[in-house]
């Protein structure tokens, strides 16, 4: 007889994205002690390997407007409580803003945890207040966002999870071959991971690498990610560095093409706790990231620069100096107000040209970061993650 609790996963889409990653990973995860269930809202266009996995399927995707969001809501609530009553399920775990809020207003017998995993998603004060309010406990993937909940909104019932990061898959996919790579051998490339949204700045990342490669013609930049990328590659064009750019979209195994690069970078002003930076490492790249909010901090330092930072910064604002942190370079943070102006040049940009300019110029500095990022990247295993969430859902069972 099956004595295993139930356990459900909400996550609006499978599409693509860093909180997609994890429900998949933590439901494989989680399959050892609980009878699992992903439940999602839309099927479209699903982009992870869901083989084994019982997957729900509500079928209410989003739609524009207020008035339809609003009734969608309201659809979303009344199918996913008939849903948890009928399973039984004993603890639901949401992931993302949209989730979370069917996950609240749905909540029945069952124990509720609701994740908060980036800036964006604390930017909206009510609803932190109202998940808060209405979750047995929230959880997060950085301590930023844990330290954030604790002195803005006086809320103790949190736990930070860092995400799981499986190393040997990321390098296995790592080195599969490509027939659509344009750049040549002895090029320097740069690469970078992100959908096309103001959060991830992928303006700032081509302001500054048009700066790096006019002193390098070397230098090329490759972003991978969702969107429509015309504009930033007539951005580049008017730049002069538009033959030196490549924007391939989706890939459904990105990890080839940043396998190829020479370092990584990250230029967020929002981030939860980047998996693409964590990826990055994994394949041994020397990693560059602004200090946005949350995570990459976290990631690149070590504790006691961590620390230090928090002691001269309390209030979780932005470094304005570069940090050569033991794992990777933490440049200041730059605008969220999206300018594609070729004319228009940040001094966060410089800085970041600077530093990209830096670590490119030296075999030496290459090799030792990516040694770190290796070493970096093996401190998220699967089974640290597997265990430390095991030990936050048993305390509902």
């Amino acid at each position: 007889m099956d004595n295993k609790k139930s356990l459900l996963l909400m996550v609006p889409m499978l599409h693509q994205g860093g909180f997609e990653r994890v429900c998949v990973a933590t439901a494989r995860l989680m399959q050892k002690y609980y009878n699992v269930y992903i439940l999602i809202f839309s099927s479209k266009d699903i982009n992870y390997d869901v083989t084994g996995l019982e997957v729900i399927d509500i079928d209410v995707p989003a739609k524009k407007g207020i008035v339809n969001k609003v009734f969608n809501v309201f659809k979303r609530v009344n199918k996913v409580k008939k849903i948890k009553k009928d399973l039984g399920i004993d603890i639901a775990y949401s992931f993302g803003g949209s989730a979370n809020y069917v996950n609240v207003l749905s909540k029945g017998k069952e124990k509720v945890l609701t994740g908060l995993r980036c800036q964006t998603d604390m930017e909206n004060e009510k609803q932190v207040k109202l998940f808060c309010s209405r979750s047995d406990q929230v959880l997060s993937c950085s301590k930023e966002i844990m330290r954030q909940l604790h002195s803005d909104f006086k809320y103790d019932k949190s736990s930070y999870i860092y995400n799981p990061l499986d190393v040997e898959d990321i390098q296995k996919k790592g080195a599969k071959e490509l027939s659509d790579y344009p750049f040549a051998e002895g090029d320097l490339v740069i690469a970078s991971m992100g959908r096309n949204d103001y959060i991830k700045g992928m303006w700032h990342l081509v302001k500054a690498f048009s700066l790096v490669h006019k002193e390098n013609p070397k230098a090329k930049l490759m972003v991978l990610g969702a969107g429509d990328w015309s504009g930033y590659q007539e951005l580049a064009d008017k730049l002069g560095v538009g033959g030196a750019v490549f924007f391939p979209g989706v890939r459904k195994n990105p990890f080839a093409y940043v396998s190829k690069a020479d370092i990584y970078v990250c230029a967020s002003n929002h981030e939860g706790f980047p998996n693409a930076v964590l990826e990055g490492m994994a394949l041994g790249k020397p990693l560059i990231s602004t200090d946005c909010k949350t995570g990459p901090r976290e990631i690149l330092l070590s504790e006691d620069q961590y620390e230090d930072l928090i002691k001269r910064i309390p209030d979780g604002s932005s470094t304005r100096e570069p940090i050569m942190g033991d794992y990777g370079i933490l440049v200041p943070d730059m605008s969220q107000d999206v300018n594609m102006d070729p004319g228009v040049i940040e001094d966060g940009e410089r800085i970041l040209a600077e530093k990209i300019r830096w670590l490119l110029s030296d075999e030496a500095r290459l090799s030792e970061y990516s040694k770190k990022s290796l070493e970096r990247a093996a401190h998220y295993s699967p089974e640290k993650y597997q265990s430390a969430i095991h030990d936050i859902l048993r305390k509902y069972e």
